[in-house]
């Protein structure tokens, strides 16, 4: 089966397929470090997506390629970003407007971790206002406690490490540089913080994690695994109903 793309379907292919759960990839282009695209989040949000409506038919909107990377600030080079509330109100337009072509059941897959507050918001007024809906957010990396632990397991803020190396040089290896990947690594400071900083204030070089580790292998694994996770959470989204 091929992946369905909203942006490759034409208007009646969408209404037939009314009812059908939709995938809406959120990402962001943000530094990555020296080694990897500032479109990394995106990259790897898409690929799964699209990888995951292969397997089981889910329709996948175009993706959120900028989201709320406000923790990684002005100095590094190469990000933009949208306010917290310019993203919420952005989950909330997807919905409000995909419904309008019979898409009630969205699910958010996430790949950066600044995006999490404000797509929970979107979706918390989703779900009171548009009762009519059903919406769901999920980051890639919580999708199985394996993924889980692979993406953290150099600490619990990592930013251009193994595991998103890995799985970049499995989806697009001409856009990461193995050379600066060798020696970009440096180390998780956030333990023990009352405050909150920007990345240059916790990195030398917006890196956190151990890229230098990442092999196309792995990545191929992370990829596979999490794009299975996925299609097995539409199978139940499609016929998810309220416990109560």
């Amino acid at each position: 089966m091929s992946a369905r793309l909203w942006s490759e379907l034409a208007g009646p292919a969408l209404a037939a397929a009314a009812g059908e759960v939709g995938l809406v990839p959120v990402g962001a282009t943000e530094q990555h470090g020296p080694h990897l695209p500032t479109g990394t989040d995106t990259f790897i949000a898409t690929a799964l997506c699209e990888r995951a409506s292969a397997l089981c038919g889910a329709v996948v909107l175009p993706p959120i390629a900028v989201g709320c990377s406000y923790g990684h600030g002005r100095a590094l080079p190469g990000t933009l970003s949208l306010s917290p509330e310019e993203l919420a109100a952005t989950v909330r337009s997807y919905a409000d407007w995909a419904s309008a072509s019979g898409l009630r059941r969205l699910v958010y897959l996430n790949a950066h971790l600044g995006n999490a507050a404000a797509i929970n918001v979107g979706t918390d007024h989703l779900r009171l206002h548009r009762p009519d809906l059903r919406v769901g957010t999920v980051a890639w990396w919580d999708l199985t406690d394996d993924l889980h632990e692979a993406m953290f397991r150099e600490g619990p803020d990592v930013h251009g490490n193994r595991a998103e190396t890995a799985m970049m040089l499995h989806l697009a290896p001409d856009l990461v540089d193995l050379a600066a990947a060798a020696v970009a690594g440096d180390e998780d400071r956030s333990a023990g913080l009352v405050f909150r900083y920007t990345v240059t204030a916790l990195s030398r070089n917006g890196v956190t994690g151990r890229p230098g580790e990442a092999t196309e292998q792995l990545g191929a694994g992370l990829v596979g695994d999490a794009a299975r996770a996925l299609a097995a959470l539409v199978e139940r989204a499609r016929t998810e109903e309220p416990p109560v």
